[in-house]
């Protein structure tokens, strides 16, 4: 205490006496110094900022409870971060070349990025798929498909992550028979789907079913993978996609443990054990440029949770309280303008990532903002990865932040910033009703106008975007499709319809809608629906016919 006295009167001793001088002479640029989540930055930070801050209970040491400072005792001086990058387009046999040249360069597991056909549970040949075949990822209709997209990478050795939601069930199923097909057992097989379907309705828009038998199906892969493929990651709660929408740090973190709330709650009313899926529950957060706040919002996050699942749902079992997270670098940071900074941008995000103690990272391509990347763009992103990890000496200390006047008080109050949606969320009824009653989307569509709003009015600086422009046009080379990929993916999902066993489909499906109507666990039915290689229209086709679809009533 007396310390603190003392750091107090030397604190105003250095304003009178050193600061004020300067200021009266040079002043401060003159802007408002705030972080996204308009948390107000000071000038110095010191020992005054942590007032009555215990450690033990704030930060603790890695590895134990709450885990602010990493879920891991050595965190990287043990085994670095999964270089996982998102890839993924036009047919599954070029999507698989790109994964191979990927795993040949270094990469250490692989991202599937899928098509919005594939996304919104279309085949190739549906009307609304026109023009969106191939294009953001790869098209995936059917088992056929997935065996070539997998060919030659061996599932019991490389990890896999497929950013995929309403029709999770199906490309997991998928993803299991190919395994089953190499001969490579299901409690050997590594990976995660993203399947957050309430992030869908909040901020990207790739649902299919309501609610309730979304969480059905959710509950469902958590209860089959428990018991059949304990080390799959049977969901990815992300904020990413919250963030992209325009939401500050605070929002994307509270809204994401939201979610998570919900699922684990689904969960338990499905009659499921915490302990039997919550260890196996992972997160994915967006990577911004401000550098501080960004590793104090995933000290912050990983704080939370851990008192979320010991306080809110009674469970101090170490491996439920760990949030572990994927990372990937910001994409709606990225300029179409002066393209090269992005590598810059990617360079302080996969930092950032990395100082904030994140298990996997994506590093976004320079040229994304422009079109897919290519392969030289791809690669650079994961040598950034590379450097980082074995130049940089960043991977040699735990939570090298850690300790920060700064980053603790900036922790705490992202904490308290955060907490302040869950609470409100709460008071709506959950999340579910949040989302009907568009709470969570207008917040964001708040904060996104206000950001856009403070780049127009150069109250944000972006280089090359509203200042330092340079006039000139882009020179890099950008990714084309092929046009001619929508008819061949038509003309092959078609013949595959037309040579397959049509009797033992019609069977398979029939035997899913009949599921569909009880509680059963319906992914043993999902799976003998892709073995008989129905595809991904006709799946969901019949379960459309029995849950319904989702719109957004509150916006009508």
């Amino acid at each position: 205490m007396e310390e603190i006295k003392n750091i107090a009167n030397k604190m105003k001793s250095w304003e009178s006496d050193t600061l004020d001088p300067v200021l009266s002479k040079f002043p401060e640029r003159g802007r408002d110094f705030r972080t996204s989540s308009d948390i107000p930055k000071d000038r110095l930070y010191t020992p005054l900022n942590l007032r009555e801050h215990d450690y033990l209970e704030k930060e603790g040491f890695p590895g134990e409870y709450p885990f602010t400072r990493g879920i891991q005792p050595t965190m990287y001086r043990g085994k670095l971060w999964t270089m996982r990058q998102y890839s993924g387009f036009g047919t599954a046999k070029e999507s698989n070349e790109r994964f191979k040249y990927l795993l040949n360069q270094g990469q250490t597991g692989i991202s599937v990025a899928f098509d919005l056909p594939t996304q919104m549970g279309y085949d190739s040949d549906h009307e609304l798929s026109d023009g969106e075949v191939g294009k953001v990822g790869v098209a995936i209709d059917s088992l056929e498909d997935m065996e070539i997209l997998l060919a030659g990478i061996s599932l019991d050795k490389v990890s896999c992550s497929m950013t995929i939601n309403a029709p999770a069930a199906l490309l997991l199923a998928m993803y299991l028979c190919v395994a089953e097909k190499q001969g490579v057992p299901y409690d050997k097989i590594k990976g995660t789907i993203q399947n957050d379907i309430l992030k869908e309705y909040i901020a990207r828009g790739t649902y299919i079913f309501p609610p309730e038998p979304s969480l059905r199906i959710i509950t469902d892969i958590f209860a089959f993978c428990s018991e059949n493929v304990p080390e799959w990651n049977t969901i990815s709660i992300s904020g990413y996609h919250i963030r992209e929408a325009g939401s500050t740090a605070a929002q994307e973190v509270g809204f994401t443990l939201s979610n998570g709330i919900a699922y684990v709650k689904a969960a338990i009313d499905a009659g499921l054990d915490i302990k039997s899926f919550a260890p196996k529950l992972s997160f994915f957060f967006n990577v911004h440029n401000d550098v501080f706040e960004e590793v104090a919002k995933f000290r912050a996050a990983r704080r939370m949770w851990a008192r979320i699942i010991k306080e809110r749902f009674g469970c101090d079992d170490i491996n439920c309280m760990k949030l572990r997270f994927h990372a990937q670098t910001g994409g709606s940071t990225l300029t179409a303008q002066q393209p090269y900074n992005n590598v810059i941008r990617v360079a302080l995000q996969a930092f950032t990532a990395i100082a904030g103690g994140a298990q996997s990272l994506h590093t976004n391509s320079f040229d994304e903002a422009l079109a897919l990347p290519t392969e030289q763009s791809a690669r650079i992103a994961l040598r950034t990865q590379q450097i980082i990890a074995h130049e940089s000496g960043l991977s040699d200390v735990v939570d090298p932040f850690g300790g920060s006047y700064f980053v603790e008080s900036l922790t705490d109050d992202l904490e308290e910033k955060a907490m302040t949606f869950i609470n409100r969320i709460d008071e709506i009824g959950g999340i579910v009703k949040a989302i009907d009653t568009g709470y969570v989307q207008k917040e964001i569509s708040n904060s996104a106008y206000k950001q856009q709003l403070s780049i127009e009015n150069n109250e944000q600086i972006v280089v090359g975007l509203n200042k330092f422009q340079s006039g000139e046009t882009h020179t890099t080379e950008i990714s084309k499709s092929d046009g001619s990929l929508q008819d061949k993916q038509i003309k092959k999902v078609r013949e595959l319809k037309a040579r397959r066993d049509n009797a033992r489909v019609e069977s398979e499906l029939i035997n899913l809608r009949s599921c569909a109507k009880t509680k059963e666990n319906i992914m043993p039915f999902i799976i003998n629906a892709v073995k008989s290689y129905a595809t991904i229209g006709e799946i969901c086709d019949n379960l459309r016919s029995e849950f319904g679809i989702y719109r957004e009533e509150f916006l009508l």
